[in-house]
């Protein structure tokens, strides 16, 4: 049986605001390729293939809660015996689904999210939205090539633990730019002070707007088009609230 540990993603959520995440996202690797890889030379590759197949289909039609483990194993052509030697639940079934993306997307935002940080503080004005840039142009080409289980990420996860990716990454965002805030008073840069809530409000606008291109299905050379769009009309707000 597939047993599946608490979703990476969420780990590297908790752990973003003391910098560990790449312990994490190592061993996520190691976890990946040893302890699932081992499973997957035990079971048959082309029955879990149809359970999973099948249940992407259920899952994108009815979403998470509505969906039915029986419509799935009628669908697969499999027992329901032979779905639980896989899966202990129909929540570990949607994880297998939807894990590996939810932690690729949030490992690589926290990798940029990161390294801004790192950035020696005099160079982080002259750097800003340049590193956020490059994220979103690497999150809108992984989400073009994975629309449908990226889809159930971001529109069907309701009753998951996934149901607040989208929020989790909102947080992190807040949580950075407000230490960078403090670097601009620390440069002597006179900024209004910003709470919490209204950069939460902000960011939110921002990613919800990024995640458009998965609930509209744009095509990728649109999405990127937009997306550009959008990072320029919020640099642009930002800066002039924090007045540079």
């Amino acid at each position: 049986m597939v047993f599946i540990q608490q979703p990476l993603f969420l780990i590297l959520y908790s752990l973003a605001l003391d910098k560990q995440y790449w312990l994490l996202y190592y061993n996520s690797v190691i976890y990946n390729t040893v302890i699932w890889g081992a499973h997957m030379e035990e079971k048959s590759t082309a029955t879990l293939e149809k359970i999973q197949q099948a249940a992407m289909e259920e899952f994108s039609e009815k979403g998470f809660q509505g969906a039915s483990l029986r419509q799935i194993v009628k669908q697969a052509g499999v027992t329901t015996g032979a779905l639980y030697g896989y899966f202990s639940s129909k929540e570990a079934l949607f994880a297998s689904i939807v894990e590996p993306h939810a932690a690729a997307l949030m490992g690589r935002f926290m990798e940029a999210q990161t390294a801004f940080a790192e950035m020696p503080e005099k160079e982080q004005p002259e750097h800003m939205g340049l590193e956020s840039s490059q994220c979103v142009h690497w999150m809108v080409d992984y989400i073009c090539d994975h629309r449908e289980p990226v889809k159930l990420l971001l529109c069907k996860a309701e009753g998951t633990s996934y149901e607040h990716f989208v929020h989790n990454m909102v947080e992190v965002e807040v949580e950075y730019t407000l230490q960078y805030l403090e670097v601009l008073h620390r440069l002597g840069h006179e900024c209004p002070q910003l709470d919490a809530q209204l950069c939460h409000i902000i960011a939110s606008g921002m990613f919800n707007g990024i995640f458009e291109i998965v609930v509209h299905d744009m095509p990728k050379e649109q999405a990127m088009r937009y997306v550009d769009q959008l990072r320029d009309f919020y640099t642009a707000g930002w800066l002039k609230l924090i007045g540079q």
